[in-house]
């Protein structure tokens, strides 16, 4: 399996849709900027890179389009996964640009043209007609409004250690190595998203979490008592209020980090702002999330009530 990511690059100008390009003179075809994954390498994070390898300019990951798996000629299984993308704002993405790897400069004898065309001038311009059906996602997205989302990404805290083994307190309880493997491997991946803002309970195992993206970016994080388990137990109804907030909050995309006990109130806040078939797609079986796994729900303003267009099911890949 030869596994590769990218982005269906999107803009507004004069009020049309426009996506990019590039020509790969190789193969001398038209096609969306992509390629393979690094080794250890997720899915999110090579899209991000590969588009900025091959256009020139940062991303900021939107909803999942349609993927493709097609063979190549050597008769190997090709699987593309793409996201919707916009590109990176200065001065508003600066959190999320910090806590990213250096990319390459544009190779030339790899892509030697970008262009950006209207969705049917790039119906008619790509070589595969495969490539059409990611796009003909994103255009439906763009009709019904819900293009233009952030990310409000949920995030079980890393790996740590039993209560069984632990003499201190419960909120003091830490990571493991293993956790802290998993706090690492949230970072290129919460990056890729565009994360700029960081909420967090305010026990060890969540604050620790969360330190190394916090420390990449350059970010001031919010705690929060009301997403410990303690708090939780006491009054659900405040963590719902806490996540609603966050989900109607316009502007800037966030992680939030919790325990398993308390996913089952947000993943019902995020199932109360999502259609039925979005709302399916949510964990719905403890644990829910599994240590350092995170939960991304795309979020859309429509009549400036929050939509969740679409969640991912994420799992960082460790090193």
């Amino acid at each position: 399996m030869i596994d590769t990511a990218g982005g269906l690059v999107w803009r507004r100008r004069g009020g049309t849709l426009q996506v990019q390009l590039v020509h790969r003179p190789k193969y001398d075809d038209w096609s969306w900027p992509k390629g393979r994954l690094d080794d250890g390498e997720a899915s999110q994070t090579a899209a991000i890179r590969e588009v900025a390898e091959e256009t020139g300019k940062p991303i900021v990951l939107g909803p999942p389009l349609p993927g493709l798996q097609y063979l190549t000629p050597e008769g190997r299984v090709k699987r593309v996964r793409y996201w919707a993308a916009r590109r990176a704002r200065k001065g508003k993405d600066s959190y999320a640009l910090a806590a990213r790897a250096p990319v390459a400069p544009v190779n030339r004898r790899e892509v030697d043209r970008t262009e950006w065309l209207t969705p049917d001038e790039a119906t008619d311009r790509l070589t595969r007609s495969a490539d059409r059906g990611p796009l003909d996602a994103l255009v439906a997205l763009h009709e019904q409004g819900l293009l233009d989302t952030r990310a409000v990404v949920i995030a079980r805290h890393g790996l740590a250690y039993p209560r069984t083994v632990w003499h201190g307190s419960e909120r003091d309880r830490p990571l493991t190595p293993v956790g802290h493997a998993h706090a690492a491997a949230l970072v290129p991946v919460l990056a890729a998203y565009g994360v700029e803002q960081a909420v967090s309970s305010r026990w060890e195992r969540c604050a620790t979490t969360i330190d190394p993206y916090v420390r990449a970016a350059g970010l001031r994080p919010s705690f929060s008592e009301y997403l410990t388990e303690a708090q939780h137990e006491r009054s659900p109804s405040r963590v719902a209020a806490t996540m609603h907030d966050l989900l109607a909050e316009p502007g800037e995309s966030a992680v939030l980090c919790t325990h398993r006990p308390v996913m089952p109130t947000v993943l019902d806040a995020i199932a109360r702002c999502a259609p039925r078939e979005v709302a399916d797609a949510l964990p719905a079986r403890d644990p829910f999330l599994e240590p350092g796994e995170i939960l991304v729900a795309h979020v859309a303003s429509i009549d400036d009530e929050p939509r969740v267009v679409a969640v991912e099911h994420v799992t960082p890949p460790l090193h």
